[in-house]
């Protein structure tokens, strides 16, 4: 299981100021590593990697451990998109039909997981 960095409560607020529109870098990052964190703990495993540049990556769901170089299953989206699916504002193959999402492997999909937190 993935350690926690950011606090339940920490997390909620950064998260609940990103999705009223707070832009600031901080804020932003805590939300994105925050929704990370949760989606590790809902899928542990280390069989796909979610990257949200700059801000974080986390391997999740169950599978084959993958150890050293790039992992055979990569999502990689920008903080916006990664907010926007792991709150249901956007779904998850919407976000693969515009391209705010680069999928590679054949494990690589989070259509099961998302969302992880139902935006109010």
């Amino acid at each position: 299981m993935a350690k926690r960095r950011i606090s339940e409560a920490d997390g909620q607020a950064a998260l609940s100021a990103a999705l009223a529109g707070e832009t600031g870098r901080t804020v932003l990052a805590t939300a994105v590593r925050y929704l990370l964190e949760e989606l590790a703990a809902l899928a542990p495993g280390n069989s796909v990697e979610v990257r949200v540049p700059p801000f974080g990556a986390t391997q999740c769901v169950a599978g084959p451990k993958h150890t050293r170089g790039t992992p055979p299953n990569v999502i990689e989206t920008d903080p916006e998109t990664w907010l926007a699916l792991a709150t249901g504002r956007v779904d998850w193959q919407t976000a693969l039909a515009e391209a705010r999402v680069v999928a590679s492997g054949s494990r690589a999909a989070l259509d099961g997981l998302l969302p992880i937190i139902r935006a109010r």
